[in-house]
């Protein structure tokens, strides 16, 4: 029996500064989301970020946290509910990479249903150390530990599949139908530039210039920026944007090491100092709204955008729940769970 495991970044219990300096220690102690030996890690995330930023984090998560709970809980599992209703046949559970939603919860929620095969599907459009490669080989590792007999399949990247970039763009267009631009900013999370380069599976291709992203390569696979820069640049082809009239910068870094530039909070103030008045903002390594879209960027970036001169600062909503995502997963899956029909599709 075939069964469908999305998994998502996860969240804190509460806003409560405990819960979420819980949290923020299981998160960055990932040696795939700070790299460094695990003393050094050790050293940084319990010696000093668990001892300065909790407190912070905790009121960025009150601004944003809904009566139901966090909001990226709430809307992951409203989108597992609905795929799950196109999808009838094939179990459907939710899990959480970090946090008590654990991934061996939701694998024994599907084994527990009879399912010997899974689709382990990460919610992120784009290839990361600390996104999907974490997910996927935690997976592994538990899959073997606890549920040896099940077989899993990871769903690849899907950050250029037309299907999804129509998807996009016709949610970019519908939220912005309504309110005119003058620039229209994709924002990513960002990451360290040392994930590019250990990322690089040709080990010389990637050099974080201006020519690599590119200039095709196997690199390209698994190269975060390239894949970034690639729905910026198909989106924005769907929309038939002008050039000079979109950008791509990258926000949320951590610490003092080199992080892929242009930064969104820079850019954001960049762009409000050459005279742009009517701004928009669209998120794509989400799909899924969260803290990094509703505080940084919905909250903060605005401020900053009207503090330097701007006027009409818009923000584009990610995928959530919404009806056209939620018919091309269960399209996705379905493909997967019957490859014969899938041709037909």
């Amino acid at each position: 029996m075939k069964g469908i495991l999305l998994v998502n970044l996860g969240s804190p219990e509460s806003p409560n500064p405990k819960d979420v300096k819980k949290y923020l220690g299981e998160f960055l102690m990932d040696e795939r989301v700070i790299d460094v030996p695990l003393w050094a890690r050790t050293l940084l995330v319990k010696g000093i970020i668990l001892n300065t930023r909790p407190k912070a984090s905790a009121a960025a998560y009150q601004k944003i946290w809904w009566e139901e709970g966090s909001p990226l809980i709430v809307i992951s599992e409203r989108l597992q509910e609905k795929v799950q209703q196109k999808v009838e046949d094939y179990p459907v559970a939710l899990a959480m990479r970090y946090g008590t939603m654990t991934i061996k919860k939701g694998l024994q929620e599907l084994v527990d249903k009879g399912v010997n095969e899974v689709l382990l599907f990460p919610l992120y459009p784009q290839f990361a150390m600390a996104t999907t490669e974490t997910i996927v080989v935690l997976a592994e590792e538990i899959r073997k530990q606890h549920f040896p007999s099940i077989k899993i399949t990871d769903f690849p990247a899907f950050y250029n599949k037309p299907d999804y970039i129509e998807v996009l763009s016709a949610s970019v267009s519908k939220h912005l139908e309504n309110h005119p631009f003058e620039h229209l900013l994709f924002s990513y999370h960002g990451v360290p530039e040392r994930h590019i380069f250990k990322s690089d599976v040709t080990k010389s291709h990637c050099k974080i210039d201006k020519s690599c992203c590119v200039t095709p390569s196997k690199a390209h696979e698994y190269c975060y920026k390239h894949q970034c820069l690639e729905v910026t640049r198909l989106v924005a082809e769907k929309l038939q944007l002008e050039p000079g009239s979109y950008s791509t910068s990258f926000q949320s870094r951590l610490g003092f090491d080199p992080w892929l530039l242009p930064y969104t909070d820079r850019t954001i103030e960049r762009l409000g100092k050459q005279g742009i008045k009517n701004m928009a903002i669209v998120t794509p390594a989400f799909v899924s709204d969260c803290l990094e879209t509703l505080e940084e960027i919905a909250m903060e970036g605005q401020e900053i955008f009207h503090e330097i001169g701007g006027e009409n600062f818009t923000t584009v909503p990610c995928l959530n729940d919404d009806e056209a995502w939620v018919n091309l997963l269960a399209k996705w899956i379905k493909n997967w769970a019957e490859p014969s029909i899938a041709e037909l599709i």
